[in-house]
């Protein structure tokens, strides 16, 4: 009877659907990262990936950093977001698109995801990184948002292969608006018919564009899009 019981609570729980969970993930590639594995409607659907590079301030061995602003920020207000989402954490330096090609990679050997369906945002450092990541790997990359950051011109025609939506404030003095504004100039250069949108954010600061995070906009904006 008692192996009868057992066996009915390891059928019961094998059916039931698994919970959304934020977790660290450390040691399996370069980049440690955090996870969320969100809970699905049916078992056959596979949610889509978003991927969010934070800014230096964010930078260091503390995972914990990760969440003081942006996607994990506005997770933990509330904010629910039907995708698995990856943050990962830089020690120093620049975003290097390998490395983050090699989390997106572990994920998605290691979890059922959408591959047609993978979103990359993020803000100042994680702006160029974004870009610099759709720059080199275009192929791999659904969507993505890049806020107040910039990029590299020569990648101009492979950024034009991917839906960009690129976001500066005005009043950014820390990166200048500039820099967004050359990288969507050499986007349009290469094909003007792109889908790719600058808004440049009347009165924004290089901190108070971190409010885009917190908003539906980007989010609908991004998951609209199917490779």
């Amino acid at each position: 009877m008692k192996k009868i019981f057992i066996l009915f609570l390891t059928i019961a729980f094998s059916f039931q659907e698994p919970e959304e969970k934020l977790h660290t993930v450390v040691g399996k590639t370069t980049y440690p990262f955090w996870l969320q594995i969100p809970k699905t409607e049916k078992t056959e659907e596979k949610p889509p990936i978003l991927i969010f590079l934070h800014g230096k301030s964010l930078s260091g061995t503390d995972l914990n950093r990760v969440k003081r602003y942006g996607v994990l920020r506005a997770m933990e207000k509330g904010r629910k977001i039907n995708a698995v989402v990856i943050a990962p954490q830089i020690a120093s330096g620049n975003w290097n698109p390998d490395k983050v090609l090699e989390v997106l990679d572990y994920v998605q050997n290691n979890y059922a995801t959408n591959l047609y369906r993978v979103y990359v945002c993020g803000m100042s450092l994680g702006g160029y990184g974004t870009m610099h990541f759709v720059g080199k790997y275009p192929n791999r990359v659904t969507a993505a948002v890049a806020i107040c950051g910039g990029g590299n011109v020569a990648d101009g025609c492979n950024l034009s292969k991917v839906p960009m939506w690129i976001q500066h404030g005005d009043k950014d003095y820390i990166v200048r608006m500039s820099e967004s504004q050359k990288v969507y100039d050499a986007i349009k250069k290469c094909n003007p018919k792109a889908d790719a949108t600058l808004t440049i954010i009347k009165g924004g600061n290089h901190g108070s564009v971190e409010s885009l995070f917190h908003q539906n906009a980007m989010y609908d904006w991004m998951f609209k899009y199917v490779k």
